[in-house]
């Protein structure tokens, strides 16, 4: 495993030394929206998935692809961009993705047919995930060990906003305008982004500690992270526990507004509640990372999170009622707000002088299997939610599973601090 980068990046300290609140409030509230480009993008327009099948004249299921080809563009843009920002430094991709997105969320309004959309929605994901894997970069370039994991614990708090106000306004906005008016807004959101992210984040990677190998160098890089175990564990706790929430994005407006008559508006602020919980949640787990560690808050998430499956799962089988199965689905999405911070803390503490290609890889793995879950709640129509509740609860279970992996490879060194000063 490689050990920390002895370079010093162009922050005025070095990154071990610089607490989460060192940052200024400014940027980390920009770096907050970057990482909430995710939610941004496949969360506002849900409220009007189904006027969009209608408009388009296509299958509620077949609707869905719309948020699949965004989560795939997602994934593979991480892929890219987070190399390129090892080579280039952060400013420079990460304000041309900007610009790309508001270009390509522009375009998506007019959109004349499902297959235009389509291939939009791919190009709008790839550009947004520049926010999102340089966001992550840029804080592994400024901080480390404990102070890392309560900086990404302080993005979900931003992130988290994402499901609560995204669906509501995009419920509200259908009251002025249809499915199209949702993505200028989402164009004007990303000229906003962009602005902001130009006067208030600076370059964070210094010339001397840039990647300029070009592809053998970015191949070499993966390869290294693909053989740290620990990485490999860490990714796919937070990837499969995504892939759970990923899934509830997707079936969400089916199983509230088709099986339980819910009008868009109510879906919006029943679909919200679940942001406060992940806000809330993370929380309690910036509260006690520095008391336990991050690896055993990570793993009290997995519990709550396959807890709350399970029961959804079981209500699914066996109660028709709602309130049952909303309280089973807030706490699973709720835990995300716990284990996701940790499980990017733990996952990019080893590869300071490779967070882009450490980070990119990580939302590549994160955003493909949220991509391959998301149709599967649809697979037996709009009738029935047990698809979307077996598809989290197998989610959930295999990024438990992949936490009790890394307390196996760690030891008794996996509930400790790494990287407490």
């Amino acid at each position: 495993m490689t050990g920390p980068s002895t370079h010093t990046a162009s922050a005025p300290a070095p990154r071990s030394s610089v607490p989460a609140a060192a940052l200024p409030l400014g940027m980390l509230c920009v770096l907050g929206a970057l990482s909430a480009f995710g939610p941004l993008s496949t969360d506002m327009y849900l409220p009007g998935l189904p006027a969009m099948a209608r408009g388009l004249h296509t299958s509620e299921s077949t609707i869905q692809l719309t948020l699949s080809s965004c989560l795939v563009g997602l994934a593979v843009g991480q892929l890219l961009a987070g190399p390129l920002s090892d080579a280039l430094g952060r400013r420079r991709p990460l304000l041309a993705g900007l610009l790309a997105f508001v270009l390509a969320s522009a375009i998506c309004a007019p959109a004349p047919s499902l297959g235009v959309l389509l291939a939009l929605r791919f190009v709008q994901g790839m550009a947004g995930s520049a926010g999102i894997a340089i966001a992550r970069a840029i804080v592994r370039d400024r901080t480390d060990g404990i102070a890392a994991a309560r900086v990404y614990a302080l993005l979900m708090v931003v992130t988290g906003l994402g499901p609560i106000f995204a669906p509501v306004a995009g419920g509200l906005l259908l009251h002025v305008t249809d499915w199209r008016g949702i993505f200028l807004a989402l164009a004007a959101i990303g000229i906003a982004i962009l602005a902001a992210s130009a006067l208030l984040v600076p370059e964070t990677l210094a010339p001397a500690e840039r990647h300029r190998g070009g592809l053998a160098t970015t191949r070499a890089a993966f390869g290294t992270l693909a053989r740290d175990r620990r990485y490999v564990a860490n990714v796919f706790a937070g990837s499969f526990s995504a892939a759970a929430l990923l899934a509830w994005v997707s079936g969400a407006p089916f199983v509230l507004e088709h099986i339980h008559h819910l009008s868009p508006q109510l879906f919006s602020f029943a679909f919200a509640a679940n942001g406060a919980g992940i806000i809330v949640a993370r929380q309690l787990a910036s509260r006690y990372v520095g008391r336990v560690g991050p690896a055993r808050v990570m793993l009290a998430g997995n519990v709550c999170q396959a807890a709350g499956t399970i029961g959804a799962l079981g209500f699914t089988l066996t109660d028709p009622a709602l309130g049952p199965l909303l309280v089973c689905i807030f706490i699973s999405i709720s835990s995300v707000g716990a284990i996701m911070p940790m499980a990017i803390a733990l996952a990019m503490q080893d590869h300071p002088e490779r967070a882009g290609s450490a980070s990119g890889l990580l939302g590549f793995t994160q955003f493909t299997l949220g991509s391959a879950a998301a149709p599967l709640v649809g697979i037996a129509g709009t009738a029935t939610a047990l698809p979307l509740a077996i598809t989290m609860c197998c989610g959930a279970c295999a990024s438990a599973a992949s936490s009790l992996t890394l307390r196996r490879l760690s030891g008794s060194g996996a509930g400790s601090a790494p990287g407490a000063r």
